[in-house]
C-alpha cells in the first residue's frame, strides 16, 4: 500500500507570530528561517507519529482489496473517503460509490464487503482512495501535546542550527519525544 500527497496543509500548527513569541524573537531578520523550521517540526512530528496534524488530501493505493474489509488509513486520524476507483485489466479506472465504505474514524480505518467491489485488474496499485485526513483547525483541533512537540522542535532547530549527534546517532530533546510517543501509530 502507499500513499501519495495530493494537498499539502494550507497551514502550520504553529503561526510564526506564535513561534517567534516562544523563542522570544522581537526582530523578523529570521522570519523565513523560522517558517521553514515551522514546516520541518510538523513533518518530523507527523512522520514519528503517522498522523496528519493539519487537514490535508492522500491518495491511498493498494494491490487487492484486503480479505478481511477493513483498510487502515495513514496518516491518521481519518476525516473523509472523497473518492474510490478500481481499475481494470486496461487500466482503465471505474468510480466506486463511497457509500459501499463505513468510515471508522476511531481506527482510522475504512470497512467494507470485499466480497462486493470489484477486484483490480491491473497487478499494481489496483485500487485507489482518496481521503482527506488531519486533525483540522490548528488552534483547536490538533492535541495540545503535538503542538507543544512542533514548538519544542522549533526551539531546538533555532538554537542548534547544525545537526547535534552524540555517536552515530542524531539527538533530539527527550521532551519531544515524550510528548509525540502517545500518539505514535505503530505498525506490526
Amino acid at each position: 500500500m502507499s500513499s501519495l500527497l495530493l494537498t499539502a496543509p494550507a497551514i502550520e500548527p504553529l503561526s510564526l507570530a506564535e513561534a517567534k513569541a516562544f523563542l522570544r524573537v522581537e526582530t523578523s531578520d529570521d522570519d523565513d528561517v523560522i517558517c521553514a523550521l515551522i514546516a520541518g517540526s510538523r513533518i518530523h512530528v507527523e512522520a514519528q507519529t503517522r498522523r496528519a496534524l493539519i487537514t490535508q488530501s492522500w491518495r491511498i493505493s493498494a494491490d487487492v482489496w484486503p480479505d478481511d474489509g477493513r483498510l487502515t488509513i495513514l496518516p491518521a486520524p481519518l476525516q473523509t473517503l472523497t473518492a474510490a476507483r478500481v481499475y481494470d485489466v486496461d487500466n482503465a479506472a471505474h468510480a466506486l460509490d463511497t457509500q459501499t465504505f463505513v468510515l471508522d474514524r476511531g481506527a482510522s480505518s475504512l470497512i467494507f464487503a470485499p466480497w462486493a467491489l470489484p477486484a483490480p485488474g491491473r497487478l499494481a496499485a489496483g485500487n485507489e482512495l482518496d481521503v482527506t485526513v488531519g486533525y483540522g483547525d490548528a488552534a483547536v483541533d490538533v492535541p495540545q501535546a503535538l503542538r507543544q512537540a512542533t514548538r519544542l522542535l522549533v526551539a531546538h532547530w533555532y538554537e542548534n542550527r547544525g545537526l547535534v549527534t552524540v555517536g552515530t546517532a542524531t539527538v533530539l530533546p527527550q521532551s519531544v519525544a515524550a510528548l509525540i510517543a502517545p500518539y505514535r501509530m505503530l505498525s506490526l
